[in-house]
């Protein structure tokens, strides 16, 4: 069993889509980055990276790279998820938590985890997503952005036949 904690921030920007989890909140500004600012999946990303000792979001979507300009976060997850099921890992939970004044996220939870367990290949009682606010501290209590913390589990397992198996059962 492996741990990884990820952490993500971005600032608000006017005429962008907020996407969180693969999920479109709206009449909200979204995020600035050089993909679509997915914090959640950014977030995220880094946990999966960090359990499996494959260092980190920028080291495999650079910034710098045309190719991730624009780039929906969630094709990112999914690619990151394939590089750790290749050294046969497995992700068994995942926590995400929201830091942002504005937008509240609560309706959007559903959906978020959903989509998030999917990606994962884990029921969707394996994942938890919720929002905090910052009481009003800070660039984030001013409204100015949001940041995303996420912490993963995942188990190694024998082989990659037994991990595709273990999938198509649920396991």
């Amino acid at each position: 069993m492996r741990v990884g904690i990820g952490y993500d921030s971005h600032r608000f920007a006017s005429g962008r889509p907020l996407v969180l989890g693969g999920v479109r909140v709206p009449d909200h500004d979204g995020l600035t980055g050089h993909s679509d600012g997915d914090a959640v999946a950014h977030a995220l990303i880094d946990a999966l990276l960090g359990a499996s000792a494959l260092g980190n979001i920028g080291e495999h979507f650079p910034d710098s790279d045309p190719r991730w300009e624009g780039a929906d976060s969630m094709d990112l997850l999914a690619a990151t998820i394939r590089l750790i099921e290749e050294r046969n890992y497995q992700v068994v939970n995942a926590d995400v938590t929201i830091i942002t004044e504005s937008p509240r996220i609560a309706p959007w939870v559903p959906q978020m985890a959903e989509r998030i367990a999917e990606l994962l290949r884990i029921a969707g009682s394996c994942v938890s997503v919720k929002g905090k606010t910052n009481e009003g501290m800070g660039w984030i209590g001013r409204g100015e952005g949001m940041a995303t913390i996420a912490v993963v589990l995942l188990d190694q397992i024998g082989d990659i036949d037994t991990l595709h198996a273990s999938i198509r059962t649920g396991g």
